[in-house]
């Protein structure tokens, strides 16, 4: 007969209680502050819950009431350096980090609430009601929360879309020499998400200062935990991954604070990730002012055996009892924070006019010009004031032949000797001399702690580079080893990533490169063989650019890393082998952001392209023989960045266009950029845009097919002979 061995995990996993004796040896000074931030937070959200009912919320408002004790509990122990994120339900995380920020050494429920205070209150308020004086200017609203100054990195309306940015926070928390910690709030769905186990492991693996905080509240939507999950403890899931995991009752307020002091405690002496789970309960449904049962996925019994366990009269039963203050006091400290938030409602609403009594609005000049609407979608490039700014033509460095990959390897060599923030990051990018096409060639030798190889999590990792870029500290470098996976990391990119300067006001920077090849033609099949030129157009956040040459490649490159916006570089797998004109020794230039370089000077014919297929437009180009055509490289394609001037004086001296891409179809760039010129330039043109693309599908691994599937030469002379009816077509 075989032995079994009971295994037991490498981490520990505890469950912590207090008894009376914790609540006797607290601090009375701990006490009236937990109380003071716990009666703010609930008072503010049933001011909201009541502005939402009168219709003065618009969109969602999902409060945490009753669930304040697991925020307040977990955030009286951090530093205003310590940084939190949370989820759609992240009011109570958020006011609880700020009140930490504005009252260090805590609040006194006995005494006035400080300016300070009253105006953060007012700025949040405003901000849930999608405000101009809010945070963001109302742009984030209810569910997108942010208050960098506070440590308040931002509430996250994806579930479990905040958990790999905090694990970028985390990681430039250690990478900066600091003891800071970050700490990511989300609930029982997000528990069961890859994004959120993907970081696990990641913060596992590099022992990053981070705490996932659960809150269990048992609940989805109306689907209770036990129904999505075989082991409902969802603190169960760290072991798995090697943390060390706490499950406590998040009702109990000190019972969270003790165990998030022991959470610190490892974290901040470099012991890696934890896993708090805190058993909370939301007293009413997903959003809106009425409770679960109402909608009868939730009795009424239920919510009165969680209700008798309110967080805030356990802390007050506890004053009372050791004497620290009176009921009388803290029926006071209740009223005095329902005064401050009406006189808070004061200051954004006014009567109805003609409306019934007690009808209310906003006041009209607290709204937001409605000319904001699109400003911050990316930055003005001010960034760019003092930069070396130099185009090909002027370019008075030595030129040679060089590899097309031997420049990509280069010029990040360079940056990363002159700027310590710089950090890249990729699957296998440490290994095989740089990688699996040598494109960090030397890199990890060079700068061993910022060459990162990661685990194959596109998610996890793309969001900690968001985070880190976010956190304002370092500039990464993520690599994708090919562009398919931007649909596995698909949240972070564009959600995230993509969407976080405008979301949050427009002013904050997000400088991630991202850096994918396009491997049409190699053989790979349909799931590593996309051109997501077209799929990346449609997301305005993200600035594309495409180098055709190992010049262009150096200064598109430099760009992209002085850029405070987040830029896709793209590389065509077609061009790495491939020679051409590339700097010597000057590394340091960057390319004008926006200017297309007309390869091919021409009267009769604009053929617009990017990446590999331009040199395959200007073999088609020879090939025909008699059509001469203007081949315009476009070098940046995000619509931000067209070269509008370039596009618009050859078309006004060819009156013909096309437009000529590898890529499938249905996916293409050259969809809306035809549109875009048409609109633009429609008087000038003598017959309709014409376009070369690939076929529908995507490649296939059969030779044949990859070929009739993607677009080249061949394609591009046949479509010239057509438009300019050349004979032999």
């Amino acid at each position: 007969m075989p032995e079994r061995r009971p295994l037991e995990p490498a981490a520990p996993w505890t469950r912590l209680v207090t008894t009376d004796e914790d609540w006797d040896a607290a601090d009375p000074a701990l006490l009236t502050s937990m109380l003071s931030s716990l009666v703010l937070i609930r008072t503010f959200e049933e001011y909201v819950l009541q502005l939402a009912s009168e219709g003065l919320i618009h969109g969602p408002a999902h409060s945490s009431i009753g669930q304040e004790a697991g925020a307040v509990g977990s955030i009286l122990p951090l530093t205003s350096q310590d940084t939190v994120n949370g989820s759609h339900r992240g009011h109570h995380q958020f006011l609880a980090k700020v009140l930490g920020h504005l009252a260090p050494n805590g609040i006194d429920p006995t005494q006035p609430f400080s300016p300070e205070i009253r105006e953060a209150l007012l700025t949040s308020l405003a901000e849930i009601a999608g405000l101009d004086r809010g945070f963001s200017h109302g742009r984030g609203g209810s569910m997108h929360l942010k208050w960098d100054e506070a440590g308040a990195i931002g509430t996250n309306a994806i579930v479990g879309g905040g958990v790999p940015l905090a694990a970028g926070s985390a990681w430039a928390h250690r990478h900066a020499g600091t003891d800071a910690v970050a700490v990511t709030y989300f609930g029982d769905g997000a528990s069961n998400i890859g994004s959120t186990l993907e970081t696990f492991n990641l913060a596992a693996a590099w022992d990053l200062p981070l705490c996932f905080f659960i809150e269990n509240n048992q609940y989805a939507v109306s689907t209770h935990v036990n129904e999505v999950t075989a082991e409902p403890r969802l603190s169960a899931r760290g072991p798995g991954f090697g943390i060390a995991s706490w499950k406590v009752d998040g009702m109990d307020p000190l019972a969270v604070y003790l165990t998030m002091q022991e959470a610190l405690a490892h974290m901040r002496t470099g012991q890696g990730p934890t896993v708090i789970e805190a058993d909370v309960y939301r007293y009413f449904h997903q959003n809106g002012p009425f409770p679960g049962s109402a909608f009868r996925y939730r009795s009424k019994e239920e919510e009165a055996e969680w209700r008798d366990r309110d967080p805030i009269d356990q802390v007050a039963r506890h004053l009372v009892r050791r004497g620290i203050l009176d009921q009388g006091a803290i029926d006071d400290a209740i009223s005095r924070a329902k005064d401050l938030m009406a006189g808070l409602g004061a200051v954004l609403l006014e009567p109805l006019p003609d409306g019934k009594p007690g009808q209310r609005r906003i006041k009209p000049e607290e709204w937001p010009d409605p000319e904001f609407v699109d400003v911050g979608v990316r930055g003005d490039l001010s960034e760019f004031a003092g930069a070396r700014i130099v185009d090909r033509p002027d370019f008075a460095g030595q030129i040679q032949e060089m590899k097309f990959i031997d420049a990509v390897a280069e010029v990040m060599h360079r940056r990363m000797e002159l700027d310590e923030s710089i950090i890249i990051m990729g699957e296998d990018i440490h290994r095989l001399s740089g990688g699996t096409n040598g494109a960090t060639k030397g890199l990890k030798d060079a700068f061993p702690d910022r060459v990162l190889g990661t685990p194959i999590s596109e998610n996890a990792f793309t969001g900690l580079a968001g985070g880190m870029a976010l956190d304002g500290r370092f500039r990464p470098v993520v690599e994708f080893m090919y562009a398919d996976f931007m649909w596995v990391a698909a949240d972070q990119l564009f959600n995230q990533i993509g969407k976080a300067r405008h979301m949050f006001g427009g002013t904050t920077p997000v400088p991630v490169v991202l850096r994918s090849k396009v491997a049409q033609g190699t053989g790979y099949g349909s799931q590593h063989s996309m051109d997501p030129a077209g799929v990346l157009s449609t997301n305005p956040g993200w600035r594309i650019v495409a180098p055709s040459t190992p010049f262009d490649y150096v200064g598109l490159m430099n760009a992209a890393l002085a850029c405070e916006d987040p830029v896709v570089v793209l590389e065509h797998v077609d061009l790495y082998a491939s020679v051409g004109e590339g700097p010597v020794d000057d590394l340091d230039y960057c390319l004008p952001v926006g200017k297309a370089a007309v390869r091919r000077t021409g009267s009769e014919l604009t053929i617009i392209s990017y990446l590999a297929m331009t040199q395959y437009v200007l073999d088609a180009v020879e090939e025909v023989g008699s059509v001469d055509a203007e081949v315009i490289d476009l070098r940046w394609l995000d619509r931000a960045s067209i070269d509008w001037d370039t596009i618009g004086a050859s078309i006004a001296k060819t009156n013909n266009v096309l437009i000529a891409e590898q890529g499938a179809r249905g996916t293409s760039y050259g969809g809306w950029l035809a549109d875009e010129i048409q609109r633009r330039y429609f008087d000038w043109l003598d017959q309709p845009i014409q376009r070369v693309t690939g076929r529908e599908a995507s490649p296939s691994i059969s030779k044949v097919l990859e070929r009739a599937a993607i677009a080249r030469s061949e394609e591009v002379a046949s479509a010239i002979r057509e438009i300019m009816e050349v004979p032999g077509a």
